[in-house]
C-alpha cells in the first residue's frame, strides 16, 4: 500500500498519506493503477459536466481536470522535452536545454498542440466514452514503464527520475498494466485495436528518443505520458480504434 500511495504522491496532486510518507522504492509499477484512479475521477467529473454543458465544453473541462490532477507535472516535462529535442543541437546541449526551467517557443507550441489534440479527441468520443476516459490515463501512465525498461537514464548524476531507474525491471514490473489491457476488451474489437495501437505508439516514441538522445530523462517520461494520452484519445475518437 505504501508503494501505491508513494506513486500517487509522486505523479498526482491528490492528497494521499502523511507528509514524509513518500518512498520511491518500487513505486513505478503502480503508475498504471494511479492512472486508473485518475481516470475514475475523470469519468465522474465528465458525467457531471455533460449534465450541465454541451460535450465540447465538458471535454474542455475534462482536460482541465487532468491538468489539475497532476499539477501540470507531465506537461512541464513535455514542454522541456520539446525545447530540447526539437532544438537540433548536440546531445549534451539538448539535455542542458531540458534542464532549464524556462519554457521556449517550441515547448509552448507543442504543449498547446497536445492539449488541443486531447480536447479534440475527448470532445468527439461516442461509444464507450466513460470507459475510454477511465482507461486511457492508465495507458498513458503505463507508458513510462517502457521508457524506464528499454532506455538508459540520461542524468545518472542527478535528476528527478533517477530513483525510478535503480530497481529491477522484470516482467512483474508491468503487472498492473494488465488491468487496463484486460478492461479494454469490454470494447470488443476496438479494445484489441487500441492495445495494438498503444504498442505501436510506444515503440515509435522509444525509437525517436533512442535516435535523438540514446537515453531518457524524467522530462521525457512526462512527454511520453502526455503524447500517448493525447493520441490515444484522438485514435479512439476518430474511429481508427
Amino acid at each position: 500500500m505504501k508503494k501505491f500511495v508513494s506513486a500517487i504522491q509522486f505523479i498526482t496532486t491528490l492528497p494521499a498519506g502523511k507528509a514524509g510518507f513518500f518512498d520511491p522504492d518500487d513505486m513505478a509499477p503502480f503508475f498504471p493503477l494511479v492512472g486508473l484512479l485518475c481516470g475514475f475521477i475523470l469519468l465522474l467529473c465528465d458525467q457531471v459536466f455533460i449534465s450541465f454543458w454541451p460535450v465540447p465544453v465538458a471535454s474542455l473541462l475534462d482536460v482541465l481536470v487532468m491538468i489539475m490532477l497532476t499539477g501540470a507535472f507531465h506537461l512541464d516535462g513535455l514542454s522541456d522535452s520539446a525545447d530540447g529535442l526539437l532544438s537540433h543541437r548536440g546531445r549534451d546541449r539538448m539535455l542542458a536545454i531540458m534542464k532549464d526551467s524556462r519554457i521556449g517557443a517550441m515547448g509552448m507550441i507543442v504543449t498547446v498542440s497536445v492539449l488541443a489534440v486531447k480536447w479534440a479527441g475527448i470532445s468527439t468520443l461516442d461509444d464507450h466514452r466513460s470507459l475510454f476516459l477511465f482507461l486511457i490515463p492508465a495507458y498513458s501512465r503505463g507508458s513510462m514503464l517502457f521508457g524506464m525498461k528499454f532506455l538508459p537514464y540520461g542524468r545518472p548524476e542527478n535528476g528527478i527520475g533517477k530513483d525510478l531507474f535503480d530497481r529491477p525491471m522484470g516482467i512483474s514490473f508491468f503487472r498492473f498494466l494488465a488491468l487496463p489491457l484486460l478492461l479494454s476488451l469490454f470494447c470488443g474489437f476496438r479494445g484489441m485495436v487500441l492495445n495494438i495501437s498503444y504498442a505501436i505508439l510506444i515503440g515509435l516514441i522509444l525509437l525517436y528518443y533512442k535516435k535523438r538522445l540514446g537515453c531518457i530523462t524524467g522530462d521525457m517520461l512526462g512527454a511520453m505520458t502526455e503524447t500517448t494520452e493525447a493520441f490515444l484519445f484522438l485514435l479512439v475518437a476518430g474511429g481508427l480504434v
